[in-house]
């Protein structure tokens, strides 16, 4: 983890599974990820991103940019390069989801997003 992320992680860190009333568990995984959708401004654009943590309901992430809360927008995993093994899915479908909550750390913006269709 680089020093960024540590901060992020000792600033922002989350409560443990037993003091949450989550339906499901969450757990911390980065994946790199495109986000497409508007942000605050009215503006489009498509950002690189991550996850922070991740469940089949939503998942936490980083952007370099604000969202607006209650605001839609597409994630969508790279697919692996051709060259990657056959045992690798091609790639994920997109995935809608709503910022339900946003935090600025820095210069970037720590977002909790709720999935439109659950996952797995």
């Amino acid at each position: 983890m680089n020093p960024r992320e540590e901060i992020i992680h000792s600033h922002f860190e989350v409560q443990p599974l037993t003091d949450e009333r989550r339906r499901f568990q969450r757990i911390h995984l980065q994946i790199p990820l495109f986000i497409r959708g508007r942000d605050a401004h009215g503006e489009q654009f498509v950002e690189l991103a991550k996850t922070l943590d991740v469940s089949a309901q939503g998942a936490f992430i980083t952007c370099p940019r604000p969202l607006p809360l209650g605001g839609v927008v597409t994630l969508t995993i790279p697919a692996p390069s051709i060259t990657s093994s056959a045992l690798v899915p091609a790639g994920m479908p997109p995935i809608q989801a709503r910022v339900k909550r946003q935090q600025e750390a820095g210069d970037i913006h720590l977002v909790g997003v709720e999935f439109l269709k659950p996952i797995g």
